[in-house]
């Protein structure tokens, strides 16, 4: 749930130049493969991004002071919640306001079984979004009070999901005010870091938003974090041979960053790592049965690994014993960490593909000497220059409103 800074779009070695190209037999196969993925399109997919979901974005900009009345309070309160993270962009919440009180619901409109089964992804969403919520409130002057998982954890799949019941009221002072003030500034970072190390201190200060009831390992020896970039790269490959699930994914893939305008969600191919012609070209070969899969997906693969090299250091989000509530705390936790790297000058990325199965979650424990507990999320760190926010669903998308 890499882009390389030194071809950040928009740089003023980026002016386009005509040049000449000798067209070896590897650009002409690698050429003649994608331009075939790109013919063999389902005219569907065609008509979808045509009459996909149109509306404005929402800004990723936030008052200084929360706004007076009920209905304006709480429309800001959820404009600060989904400017987090989500698994592959998909955005899967809703937030339904009743009087005095908020609940954040799931959208199975938005989520991905095949990839997610457990729904660990998309609940670490949720609860990432739920923190965004709590820090603005708690800015605000503020004192939100949160009930997990009140009507209790769904016992079947695609079952109802109340993921938290959030009150709030006049607090004695601000506070959260610096993790509050980067909550526009936050970005998943995909390019490639220039390797510099993270200090101690900066080390320090993010174990410290990890609570007791998770681990957060660390690793910053350069062999150890090739071996990783080694089994991130397998992972990558490795959930590409589930043929639904790879579906699933192509399906939240914006092929340029107005298509991810339009829907409002979603990732370009830039945020996997494939800038340029033939990125956008490996990207279209991401789909199912294409002609050049196999080599969309190895791009991926190697970009993947090739920027878990690049980083200065590797964090493993664990829990050592699993409860209904987990996963939330778990996104809660990740958002956190995010918040406060981008307060110290921080680039972060979180890593999915080596979680999402288990023979690659036990091989990611035993890298992080954290054997028997459950890997729920890998992050690199390190130094870049950050990339442009993705789009996010306006707030009047993903919320409903009843006065008593």
């Amino acid at each position: 749930m890499a882009d390389p800074s030194r071809r950040t779009p928009g740089s003023p070695d980026s002016r386009p130049e005509f040049v000449s190209l000798t067209l070896d037999r590897r650009r002409f196969l690698l050429l003649l493969g994608g331009a075939a993925a790109y013919a063999s399109l389902p005219p569907a997919l065609a008509r979808a991004a045509r009459h996909a979901a149109r509306a404005a974005p929402q800004p990723w900009t936030l008052p200084d002071a929360l706004p007076a009345g009920p209905i304006e309070s709480a429309r800001a309160l959820i404009g600060a919640a989904i400017l987090a993270p989500s698994y592959w962009n998909s955005q899967p919440w809703r937030f339904e306001v009743d009087a005095a009180e908020m609940r954040l619901t799931l959208d199975h409109a938005r989520t991905m079984p095949a990839c997610d089964p457990d729904q660990r992804f998309t609940q670490m969403s949720l609860g990432a979004a739920l923190e965004n919520l709590l820090v603005a409130a708690r800015a605000w002057g503020q004192r939100p009070s949160v009930q997990y998982l009140p009507w209790g954890a769904p016992a079947l799949p695609g079952a109802p999901l109340v993921a938290a019941r959030i009150t709030w009221e006049p607090g004695e002072q601000r506070r959260d005010r610096a993790l509050f003030l980067a909550l526009g500034a936050r970005r998943s970072n995909p390019r490639h870091y220039d390797g510099r190390a993270i200090t101690m201190q900066d080390r320090a200060q993010l174990l410290a938003q990890v609570p007791e009831e998770l681990n957060l390992h660390w690793l910053d020896d350069r062999a150890e974090i090739r071996r990783v970039a080694l089994l991130v790269h397998d992972a990558t490959l490795a959930r590409s041979r589930d043929a639904v699930g790879q579906g699933e994914r192509f399906r939240w893939l914006r092929m340029s960053d107005g298509d991810a305008r339009r829907t409002g969600d979603g990732i370009t191919p830039e945020r996997l790592g494939l800038a340029g012609p033939l990125g956008w070209l490996a990207a279209h070969a991401l789909r199912p049965g294409g002609h050049a899969f196999a080599w969309g997906v190895g791009s991926v693969a190697h970009e993947a690994a090739d920027a878990v090299r690049s980083s200065g250091a590797l964090a493993l989000l664990s829990a050592p014993r699993r409860q209904d509530p987990t996963f939330l705390m778990a996104g809660q936790a990740y958002e956190r960490l995010a918040l406060k790297a981008t307060t110290l000058g921080l680039a972060q990325q979180p890593l999915s593909a080596p979680v999402e199965s288990e023979p690659h979650r036990a091989m990611l424990a035993k890298r992080f000497g954290a054997a028997g507990e459950d890997p729920l999320l890998l992050v690199r760190l390190g130094h870049a220059h950050a990339p442009d926010p993705m789009p996010r669903r306006a707030v009047a998308l993903v919320s409903t409103y009843r006065a008593s």
